[in-house]
């Protein structure tokens, strides 16, 4: 317990009646019944005394100190996901534009592969042709009739 802090008594009284054979000597001609006599014994506590204001100001600078204290971690950690959600969008959108140029260099190789394909298809059209144009020239020798395919 402190020692600098000052002690409150309190003096109890009880209001009960006390019994005749408790009554005091000097009231033995009275009839004790006529008019009860309070009980007159005293007790003694020690409480704790109601803050000063002098504590309870240091007690408020306390909470508030240490809701200020946890205001700026609140602001820190915010700031640190802040910054975090800026990294994760960067990192994203270097990916987004990664992605994109990956993408327009599959479409050009597709053009490019499509462009071949039909190419290729022209050629074999043609050489079809040639082909066919080559089989009507051959006759048979024995008989002289076109070749037929």
């Amino acid at each position: 317990m402190e020692k600098n802090r000052p002690r409150e008594l309190q003096l109890l009284v009880q209001s009960s009646t006390s019994l005749p054979s408790e009554a005091p000597k000097s009231m033995a001609g009275c009839d004790p019944t006529a008019h009860p006599l309070p009980d007159l014994n005293l007790s003694m506590s020690v409480g704790t005394p109601w803050p000063s204001a002098k504590e309870e100001t240091d007690s408020y600078a306390r909470k508030l100190q240490v809701l200020r204290q946890h205001t700026a971690e609140q602001i820190r950690l915010a700031a640190v996901e802040q910054a975090y959600i800026e990294r994760t969008r960067e990192l994203t959108r270097r990916e987004l534009e990664s992605a994109k140029k990956e993408f327009a260099r599959a479409k050009l190789v597709w053009e490019r592969a499509r462009e071949e394909v039909e190419k290729a298809e022209r050629l074999k059209e043609i050489a079809t042709r040639r082909v066919s144009s080559t089989c009507m020239e051959i006759t048979c020798q024995s008989c002289h009739q076109p070749f037929q395919a």
